[in-house]
């Protein structure tokens, strides 16, 4: 049976399943699941994320690395953590640029935190040249103690999100049922839950009748968080809003365009803008520093991307034009660009202090 199938007949049998549930399941069923039966990133797949649009992404991170390192006291050894490592390709030019610092290199071990069998093979591949010990993980609570950073692109927004939708009685979960023609079709729970009213932030809690409402399950934010807390610091690079917002944000991507959520699970990409906001209040709340959230063109831009991107223009003039229009895409605010969408993100052990391009303004 298709995924959609399995999950009319789980609809049929036990009543309507909440978003959250389903967006999990058409992401990481292990048979049926889009992470887990396809390569969906690049002009092949469905989207593409900024590693992929260019190396110079991925060199600014490993550099940002390597200061957070010293930042730390340059502990030994140093664990490296990725969730979500796509085809590792972030990854590979991270290690590349941080041979600049050849004593990060001498102590850091690679954690991926991959579930994927399939990408978990194009990560080995991307990496089989690394020069640094590499093993992967189902899970972050999975990767050693110690010294670690982690960093997370295009993680969050993937992960489940819950919907409420506002009437007169409260707030009513969003599930998905089954219309007359057993099509999946969205439809709300007969009764309002006090719960998810609590859970409503205060400034949206007058909200009128007819607006939804997004939120994520803070367990795998304040395991990260907490995890930077104690042992040194993660950055989470994402699509998101920076303050607390109502409306849609569910969305399914399929061949870089967008398609029905509902239409063809586990065949298409869902994901949800990311609250930055939720973020740093449950980051705050299990002791981490909290830096940011600034836009992803500041970050990079603090992380001097037109100093690299001149000196690679410089050194592959018949690529100048490539290589500009690749960076202004990571950086620029317009919505052609990633720059003003995309959001950064620092959790850390509160005696580090700022960590790099993330600084609060003077």
């Amino acid at each position: 049976m298709s995924l959609g199938e399995i999950l009319r007949e789980r609809i049929r049998a036990h009543g309507p399943i909440p978003v959250a549930d389903y967006m999990a399941a058409c992401l990481g069923d292990p048979t049926h699941g889009y992470y887990t039966t396809r390569d969906p990133f690049g002009a092949k797949g469905d989207f593409t994320t900024a590693p992929e649009i260019s190396q110079i992404f991925g060199e600014l991170i490993g550099l940002w690395t390597v200061a957070v390192w010293q930042q730390m006291g340059m502990p030994v050894p140093v664990r490296l953590v990725e969730l979500g490592p796509g085809r590792g390709t972030m990854m590979s030019d991270i290690l590349r640029a941080t041979k600049v610092v050849p004593a990060f290199s001498e102590v850091a071990t690679v954690h991926l935190v991959e579930t994927s069998p399939l990408l978990q093979e194009r990560q080995r591949e991307t990496l089989a040249a690394a020069s640094v010990p590499i093993s992967w993980h189902a899970d972050l609570d999975d990767v050693p103690n110690g010294a670690t950073i982690v960093l997370a692109n295009e993680f969050v927004d993937a992960q489940p999100v819950h919907q409420a939708v506002k009437r007169a009685d409260g707030w009513h979960a969003r599930l998905v049922g089954l219309d007359a023609g057993e099509n999946l079709a969205f439809t709300l729970a007969p009764a309002a839950d006090p719960a998810i009213a609590q859970s409503i932030p205060e400034n949206l809690r007058d909200a009128p009748e007819g607006v939804l409402y997004e939120w994520r399950d803070e367990a795998p934010t304040k395991m990260l968080a907490d995890r930077a807390a104690r042992t040194g610091a993660a950055l989470v690079i994402d699509y998101g809003h920076a303050e607390p917002g109502l409306g849609e944000t569910l969305q399914a991507l399929r061949a870089h365009a967008f398609v029905d959520p509902l239409e063809t699970p586990g065949e298409a990409d869902l994901t949800a803008h990311v609250d930055f906001s939720a973020l740093a209040r449950i980051a705050a709340d299990v002791g981490a520093r909290v830096d940011g959230p600034i836009t992803q063109g500041d970050f990079l831009r603090r992380l001097g991307i037109d100093r690299r991107a001149d000196r690679l223009k410089a050194a592959n003039p018949e690529k100048a034009e490539t290589i500009a229009a690749a960076c202004a895409r990571l950086t620029s605010p317009q919505k052609t660009g990633m720059g003003g969408l995309f959001r950064v993100i620092g959790f850390a052990a509160p005696s580090l202090g700022p960590l790099p391009a993330l600084e609060p303004p003077r």
